[in-house]
């Protein structure tokens, strides 16, 4: 069964608005089995939408659309629709009901225009939108189903969890689908392809391997087909155990995992606290770190550092060391380091400094030169990195080895 999606709106080819619908409406469909081969974003023209429908309609079996169903006039979809089914708009008064207790509850007055949002195409049936005025709709014609739902997320995604899934399912058989994402760090999507390229090679047809790269770490992405889900996690978990037994060292965790959460997850096994003392990544790793709920239980704080005033007064670097070494040292960050976990009284602590650029890099000090220093109850050691010379994923590489390098320790 092929999936299509079709998302409207001007705002969205003019970049004014990121169309997250059709990444989210693609991971559900995939959740189901259904296979997305083709997505397209076009603008608030009849034209283009006919066009988009009809194109659609020879090569996919569903065909979601969203955007387009608001109160104002550059909301076509619903007149468009009727022109593509040879319909006409009706009234649908549950909906008319519905609308007017929104305004009533909001002690707002209706307008015609919101009148406008219960007339529906004679032969849909209506998908409820219980988060808003617009309500979705199901076409279904020659074995193949439109769906048609509002651009906002929120409205969306309730109805198709709640509506339209239950529909496709009655409609459509689809297979068992199985993913296993393994989260990997500190080994490049080329390098980690040649390490088991015997294993991708080995896989049968129906499971499939996919490399999602992301600065710093790469996701592998098993996706298994069948029609029994437990023969298929049967079929997977020697692959799955086979990857660990090659790769183990760069894998950090799975579906959804990300190093932070992992990180704090060992902290807190241990009832252990962290600290950081930042320079080049300016409160990134804190920012890390604190993004996972609950990080309060072994994340005390941070210092940024970013001036060599901060790193002599707040955390104890010699200005020996800035003068002789420079900031950018294994010794400075090391002092850094043994400061804060000194400062904050914590177990452990990170510490960074380095050049993000695009200025301020030399012969001996590239741009993209970074220290890492991890502080222990036991030691202070210090790497030093290259991170390239694109400012951005300097300071996001930075964070992740950092997190990385701090995962390795407490597993010892």
């Amino acid at each position: 069964m092929k999936a299509e999606i079709i998302t409207i709106g001007d705002e969205l080819l003019l970049g004014q608005v990121i169309d997250t619908n059709s990444a989210w409406l693609g991971q559900e469909l995939n959740r189901i089995g259904a296979r997305v081969h083709h997505k397209s974003t076009i603008s608030d023209s009849r034209e283009a939408i006919l066009i988009a429908l009809r194109e659609a309609s020879h090569r996919s079996d569903v065909i979601l659309i969203t955007g387009g169903l608001g109160p104002t006039k550059d909301d076509i979809t619903k007149v468009t629709l009727c022109d593509f089914f040879d319909t006409k708009l009706v009234l649908n008064q549950k909906v008319l009901d519905w609308v007017q207790s929104i305004f009533n509850n909001r002690n707002l007055p209706m307008l015609e225009s919101n009148n406008q949002q219960a007339m529906v195409p004679e032969n849909c049936e209506v998908l409820w939108n219980k988060n808003g005025t617009a309500p979705g709709m199901w076409f279904y014609e020659n074995g193949k189903a439109f769906i048609s739902m509002p651009g906002v997320p929120f409205e969306m995604k309730t109805i198709f969890i709640e509506e339209a899934i239950p529909k496709l399912k009655h409609h459509f058989s689809f297979p068992s689908i199985l993913h296993r994402t393994i989260q990997t760090i500190g080994i490049g999507e080329s390098f980690l392809a040649k390490k088991i390229a015997h294993i991708e090679d080995e896989l049968p047809d129906h499971i499939k391997l996919a490399y999602l790269p992301a600065v710093g770490s790469v996701r592998l992405r098993f996706s298994a087909y069948g029609q029994n889900i437990q023969a298929l996690e049967e079929e997977l978990n020697p692959i799955i155990a086979n990857l660990y037994s090659e790769i183990g060292q760069h894998i950090f965790g799975e579906g959804e995992d990300s190093i932070s959460e992992i990180v704090g997850n060992l902290l807190r096994k241990k009832n252990a606290t962290l600290s950081t003392a930042e320079s080049c990544t300016g409160g990134f790793i804190a920012h890390q770190l604190t993004s996972i709920p609950g990080s309060s239980d072994y994340f005390i704080g941070s210092v940024i550092s970013y001036d060599n005033r901060i790193k002599i007064n707040e955390l104890g670097v010699g200005k020996n060391i800035i003068e002789k070494e420079g900031a950018v040292s294994e010794a400075c960050v090391m002092a850094m380091a043994a400061g804060i976990r000194l400062k904050y009284n914590t177990t452990y602590a990170i510490a960074t400094s380095g050049i993000a650029g695009p200025g301020g890099g030399t012969e001996a000090k590239p741009v993209g030169t970074v220290w890492i220093s991890i502080a222990t109850p036991d030691n202070v050691f210090a790497r030093v990195y290259h991170m390239g010379d694109n400012r951005e994923r300097t300071i996001q590489r930075t964070a992740l080895t950092a997190l990385e390098m701090l995962r390795k320790e407490l597993l010892n």
